[in-house]
Parts: structure tokens; sequence; C-alpha cells
């Protein structure tokens, strides 16, 4: 088939390089425009237009999807079919007429559960065992069209969003090269989402990944890990942000009241609402990553000293 991809950040470039590689024939991607990035705040090309780029592919970017003229260059195209990794805009109606063959978005849960931009944190902060990845056809609804296909993993103790993000897009990236392959040939047809078991997952925002110390360890451990790498969980110390990495839980350890430091030798402990956890890297404000008990021995936490007050 002839392809349009549309994605936009670096989760999607495995699935377009996975597509480079199959037998079909990737005619353009679409991306969304160039963005201010850095100290200096240049312009800056998205992952996926980089990649195309270096491919020799069309880029097409377009400010938003329902501009006449993205709308004819698209039709000129005539794509049979265009293949969806994290684009990042609502496409119009106008748009999903189309491809032949619609728009095939590879989404990162196991629908009908977690519907919506952030599917990978909220699996991780619900504490859910399992999660992976779907292909289904896009319609005017929020991730509800029928699904082609499904892909799982296994969510582990210690993994972050980035991690589980990261091996979703590359398991994905081959069940979209399937669900092409399926669609090219006519063996496969998608089946209509259940309507039991829906669930959303909104974009997660700084201030949900503020850390409450106040909830039990494993809340705690799962704000953190469902909010790394992005975007960032942080708490506060002194009246200044303090960035935190994965936590390790400490069972049993409850002699600290929600927020409370403990400085040893080697460990830097935080109370909960139940028992503690032992911070592994912060980041102060304005400094770079650090182990925690360096942290510790720059700042000095006063006894009784708390994070998350203030």
């Amino acid at each position: 088939m002839r392809l349009v991809f549309a994605g936009t950040p670096e989760v999607a470039v495995p699935a377009l390089e996975a597509l480079l590689e199959s037998r079909h024939e990737v005619v353009a991607v679409v991306t969304r425009p160039d963005a201010p990035a850095g100290r200096g705040r240049r312009l800056v090309a998205s992952p996926v237009a980089e990649r195309a780029a270096e491919a020799g592919i069309e880029i097409l970017r377009p400010a938003k999807p329902r501009d006449p003229e993205f709308l004819a260059r698209l039709t000129e195209i005539a794509p049979d079919c265009c293949p969806v990794v994290a684009y990042g805009a609502l496409l119009p109606k106008a748009a999903l007429e189309i491809p032949a063959r619609g728009w095939v978005n590879l989404h990162f849960s196991l629908l009908p559960a977690w519907r919506g931009a952030a599917p990978v944190q909220h699996a991780v902060l619900a504490g859910d065992d399992i999660t992976g990845a779907c292909t289904f056809e896009i319609e005017q609804g929020l991730d509800s069209g029928p699904v082609y296909g499904m892909v799982t993993d296994e969510i582990r103790p210690t993994d972050t969003s980035g991690d589980l993000l990261d091996r979703l897009s590359r398991s994905g990236a081959r069940l979209l090269v399937a669900t092409m392959d399926g669609i090219a040939d006519g063996s496969l047809a998608p089946r209509p989402q259940s309507p039991e078991g829906v669930s959303l997952a909104p974009k997660i925002g700084v201030e949900d990944a503020r850390v409450d110390f106040t909830a039990p360890a494993l809340r705690v451990d799962r704000v953190v890990r469902g909010c790394t790498p992005a975007p960032g969980a942080w708490t506060t110390f002194r009246g200044e942000r303090l960035k935190l990495a994965p936590v390790r839980l400490r069972a049993g350890d409850n002699a600290l009241a929600p927020g409370e430091i403990a400085v040893e030798k080697k460990a830097v402990r935080v109370g909960t609402g139940s028992h503690a956890v032992e911070l592994t890297l912060v980041q102060p404000q304005g400094k770079r990553m650090m182990a925690a008990t360096d942290w510790a021995r720059g700042a000095h936490p006063e006894p009784g000293e708390t994070l998350g007050t203030n």
C-alpha cells in the first residue's frame, strides 16, 4: 500500500522505521510544525520529521490538519492508508475520508482501557499488572474505533513510564506493520471495542506529578514511576522544587512522619502515609540530577524537617 505516516515524537520513530523497511511504500509523513526547544528556543524539527528527511520523504507540517492546503495535498498524494503514532492533533472528518482504507492508529494501551493522551502513565499510576498496544481504525470518537490487533506486555515493579513506552514502541511497531499487511491482503478486519471496561487517560500535568507524602508508600512509588521521565515527579524543600527519580520501598520502616527526612550515611529516607521510601536521585532547582546522599550532604536537612510541606 501507499502510506502517509503521521507522528511527531521519538516514540513514533520505531514505527516509521519499521514501515520504511516493510513491503509498503511510505510516500510522505505528517508531523507537528517545528517547535522552539533548548535554552536558545530555536525552532527544531520533530524526531519524525528528522527521520523522514534522512529518508528523503515528503514532510507535511500543517498548523492544523483541517488546513485546506494540507487536505488538498493529501488528496493529491492519494494514500491507500494512513498509519498514525502519537501525531498530537485531532483529525477532522475531511481528512479521515481521504485514504481509501482509513487512518490506523497505534495506541499504547489495551483498548477500551486508557483512552486518551497518556495511557502508559495512567497504567503505571493505577498499578496495572498488564498493558499493551492496539491498532485501531480512527473515527470521530476518542480512541473508540474498531480494533485490528493487539500485543500485551507485563508492567514490571520498577518500570517507569519511559521504560514501558520504549518497549511498547518497538513491539507496537511490529504490530503496526502486521496490521498494514493484513489490511493490504484482506485478511484482517477490525472488531468493535467492548462497551465494558472503558477508562480515560487524560494528559498528565505538572501539578499531577507533585508527590503527596501523606499517601501510602505504594502510591508515592507509582506516582514517581508514572511521571518519569515526563512531566517529572517533584516535591518541595525549603520552598524550592526538588525533582525525584524513582524511589525504593522500605517495607516495615514506619518510624517517620509523612514527608519527614532521615539522613543516613548511605541512604536518605522519607516518611509516607504508610512506611518510608528511600530517595535514589534528586534534582534541586537549577542544578543537575544527583545522588540523594550527595544532595543531603549539601542541603543538611534538620531533624524533623520535611519534604512537600511548602
